[in-house]
């Protein structure tokens, strides 16, 4: 399954699909859902499907990962309608940037005009 967190990992379980999830995409390495509280008209997140806490745990071996979730960022971008208009890709660190969960997650947000600077 996953490892560092296991089970008792809230995406490791969505990506298991043990937690009900929205499904946008999904490929041999990660998986995107629809974000449960949106903060934009797209809010869709993309996980990978191995178990890494977050931006900061990546390393070289992480290369391959790391660009499939760009891809399929990429990829959700073109199926919600957005990639032209442009949108935004946010990777939160730590508690003081806003991140919840404790599994590594790309936002892909848009639908709107994003301010700057974010919150």
């Amino acid at each position: 399954m996953s490892e560092g967190e296991g089970g008792s990992c809230v995406f490791c379980q969505v990506v298991a699909g043990e937690v009900p999830s929205q499904e946008v995409y999904s490929s041999e390495l990660a998986y995107a859902f629809q974000d449960r509280h949106p903060v934009a008209p797209v809010h869709v997140l993309v996980v990978p499907r191995q178990h890494i806490a977050d931006a900061s745990s990546l390393g070289p071996e992480h290369a391959a990962l790391l660009a499939e979730m760009l891809r399929v960022a990429r990829v959700v971008a073109e199926r919600q309608g957005i990639r032209e208009r442009g949108y935004r890709l946010v990777l939160n660190v730590g508690a003081d940037a806003g991140a919840e969960v404790p599994h590594l997650h790309l936002h892909v947000l848009g639908g709107r005009r994003l301010g700057w600077p974010p919150g």
